[in-house]
């Protein structure tokens, strides 16, 4: 269960990251109420998968499972570019993730 916290807590943070670009800054009050529910969200499930996973490895996977899924979306939806070296990153950064767990 504490892992399944965690992949929830990594998706809410990349549901959180894509409100706070629809936030215009802070400036539209609908996405800025979503990015603050999906961030304390986010930061709850954390703080469950600490109860039985180490910190360390908890704020990799979920920084990891963030930026990894922030990326594939924003190339996906906002026409940002993927490279040859920024897929090569991104695949490691997955590799990377698979293999915190485990090593569990």
């Amino acid at each position: 269960m504490p892992w399944m916290f965690l992949i929830l807590a990594g998706i809410a943070e990349i549901a959180f990251a894509i409100c706070l670009k629809f936030s215009n800054q802070f400036t539209r009050p609908i996405p800025t109420i979503l990015f603050i529910l999906f961030a304390a969200i986010s930061f709850f499930l954390m703080t469950n998968a600490m109860k039985t996973i180490p910190m360390g490895t908890v704020y990799a996977v979920w920084t990891g499972i963030g930026a990894a899924g922030t990326i594939i979306l924003s190339i996906l939806f906002f026409n940002e570019p993927l490279s040859i070296a920024r897929g090569i990153f991104l695949l490691l950064l997955l590799v990377s993730i698979v293999g915190l767990k485990l090593s569990e």
